[in-house]
């Protein structure tokens, strides 16, 4: 577990499991209620301070959160603590607003259609009090601007509607003594000269306007950076340096500064020279969160490369490989299909490597690359229907992964809108099945007893879930619903709070 600059123990965690309760949900569906495409959410991301929250959908949408349980209570949390002031309301968000990231667009060159729905969003670093954010599409990366606008706004006027004839000769008589005439035919002068309009009711009836000052949130689109993926684009990742950022493609992966739109580096090209020779492809990329020297891509073959940019220009040769050994014997025809990862995340000190396969969750220590530091079982309920799945192609589902804060707890999302969370620590056991709904303990799972280790996994540690004998129902004999899976979650950087998205919901839970 030792290994340079880096070597630090073991993510610590409380012996007892987390007790996670329902906190808020944003667009609940009701009863037989019909969800519609577009608005089905595909991304979702906390900023750096928790404090905002921005989701992405298949219509090209993006809708910004805010926190508002903070500000309620008079400060952040660590100011309250110093007063003694015990914090007893849970994490609340409220709508902040939206806006129109990704239009539809027509490749004429290759006769191809680029949907609008939002692949990933990163936010990037906060200026003079403004929001800044990147979201993408297939093809194209947008950089966002979100401030607050003051607008200056004509709220009423200050007219008396009996006296704003009278007014309006006065007006006209002051410019010409000559008889003054209405637009309509009529003359003022009967007006002007009647007893009742005095000289002061008149200029208290004067056409003034009374102006009021209200605050708008404004999405601009600062840049565009566009035409340079031949292939989809899974990933968009910020570096530390706060300057440059990626974007991953199926065959390469780019490397962007934030103030330059027309040019990109390619820095990784795993694109053979005969395309028949194409044995992987990338599948996720993300920077290290504190060295801007470091990033790491997975593959479709189950392997996670670590990359270090000072080597070379072009990191065709990695600085290090993550792969477990395949077992003798096991191989089968769904065996690099299920091995796929389809995300992967550095924990927050960059110590840890979080992956997502079809079957599994695998943690990776950077320091010793002979194994996963950690197993967590996720489907291993649904190997004998791997034929089924194959079938219907939700074997090639994507689920995203994330990792608390403190790096103690990963978790990841399954079918039926369910979602797990596992304590990734030493000696920790805890193992809990949630539904996104009101009620997310409805279809709890007991937690297993711990697993015997072996002398020959002494490095690895697999939890396994207990399971119904039913490949088609969980462990409380709930059957599955392959057509509602939770893909896409999030964990709030600095407190246990998870977001995630059930179709067109935003659900969001606390312990």
């Amino acid at each position: 577990m030792k290994g340079g600059d880096e070597a630090m123990a073991a993510p610590v965690a409380s012996s007892q499991p987390l007790e996670w309760k329902f906190s808020q949900v944003f667009g609940e569906r009701t009863a037989g209620e019909e969800v519609q495409e577009v608005d089905i959410i595909s991304a979702i991301e906390f900023d750096k301070t928790g404090d905002h929250l921005a989701t992405g959908d298949r219509g090209g949408r993006v809708v910004l959160f805010e926190r508002t349980d903070r500000k309620d209570n008079g400060g952040s949390r660590k100011d309250l603590e110093k007063m003694d002031h015990s914090v007893s309301r849970h994490p609340e968000f409220r709508y902040k607003t939206e806006f129109q990231s990704h239009e539809p667009e027509f490749d004429y060159l290759k006769s191809l259609e680029i949907e609008e729905k939002i692949n990933k969003i990163r936010w990037c670093q906060t200026a003079n009090g403004a929001l800044f954010l990147l979201s993408t599409n297939d093809k194209t990366i947008k950089f966002w601007k979100v401030q607050e606008k003051k607008i200056k706004k004509i709220s009423s006027m200050n007219v008396n509607a009996s006296k704003a004839v009278g007014s309006e000769c006065i007006a006209r008589s002051s410019i010409s003594s000559n008889s003054t005439h209405l637009l309509n035919g009529g003359s003022c002068d009967g007006v002007y000269n009647h007893p009742s309009n005095d000289l002061l009711g008149a200029i208290s009836s004067l056409r003034l306007q009374v102006t009021s000052h209200e605050s708008s949130l404004l999405a601009r689109c600062r840049r565009v950076y566009a035409h340079a993926h031949d292939y989809h684009i899974n990933s968009i990742s910020n570096n530390s340096d706060g300057e440059t950022f990626i974007s991953a493609d199926d065959l390469r992966i780019n490397l962007w500064n934030l103030e330059i739109c027309n040019q990109s580096f390619n820095i990784v090209d795993v694109k053979p020279t005969n395309m028949e020779d194409l044995t992987e492809v990338i599948t996720s990329a993300e920077f290290h969160p504190t060295h801007c020297n470091t990033l790491a891509y997975s593959s479709s073959k189950g392997s996670i490369r670590l990359v270090d940019l000072r080597q070379s220009a072009l990191c065709d040769s990695h600085a290090k490989l993550f792969e477990e050994p395949e077992t003798p014997g096991s191989r089968s025809f769904f065996t690099e299909i299920i091995a796929s990862i389809s995300d992967i995340k550095f924990g927050t000190n960059g110590r840890y490597i979080l992956s997502r396969d079809y079957m599994t969750l695998k943690l990776w220590d950077i320091n010793m690359d002979s194994g996963p530091f950690a197993t967590f079982q996720v489907h291993e309920h649904l190997r004998p229907k791997l034929c089924d799945l194959y079938e219907n192609d939700s074997i090639f589902d994507k689920f995203e992964c994330c990792l608390s804060g403190d790096g103690s707890r990963v978790t990841t999302g399954s079918y039926s809108n369910l979602f797990r969370v596992f304590g990734c620590s030493p000696g920790s056991t805890e193992a809990t099945t949630l539904e996104a709904s009101k009620n997310p303990t409805r279809r709890q799972v007991q937690t297993p007893s711990r697993p015997s280790r072996s002398l020959s996994s002494s490095f690895t540690r697999v939890v396994r879930r207990g399971g119904s004998e039913s490949p088609g129902a969980d462990a409380n004999g709930n059957p599955f619903d392959f057509t509602t899976k939770l893909l896409h979650l999030a964990w709030h950087p600095a407190e246990n709070s998870i977001a995630c998205a059930a179709a067109n919901s935003l659900y969001m839970y606390y312990a």
